[in-house]
């Protein structure tokens, strides 16, 4: 009988555990947030992901959009037309 208790109580609290992982929110890291500052002569979007800044595109009123971007994670950007060229510098090992 505890036996029969006992493994009732499994099975239940195993097919329960999907719906408590499924009702959690989850939160896409993969999509920026993107802030948009209207000026007089340019319009401005800022990415960040987690609240880190990585990128920003300038688009003024006359003349070609470019693009600013995080060159080494640190808050020095570089200036790229074309966001596609960049090159990742990301540290994977270090000792």
């Amino acid at each position: 009988m505890i036996k029969t208790i006992r493994n009732t109580l499994c099975i239940a609290l195993i097919s329960a555990l999907p719906l408590t992982l499924s009702a959690a929110p989850e939160e896409d890291a993969s999509e920026p947030d993107i802030v948009i500052k209207q000026m007089e002569d340019k319009t401005v979007y800022e990415y960040r992901v987690n609240g880190f800044l990585y990128a920003i595109k300038i688009v003024p009123k006359k003349g070609k959009p470019y693009y600013l971007v995080a060159e080494d994670g640190s808050d020095n950007f570089m200036r790229v037309d074309e966001p596609r060229f960049i090159v990742p510098k990301w540290e994977v090992i270090t000792w």
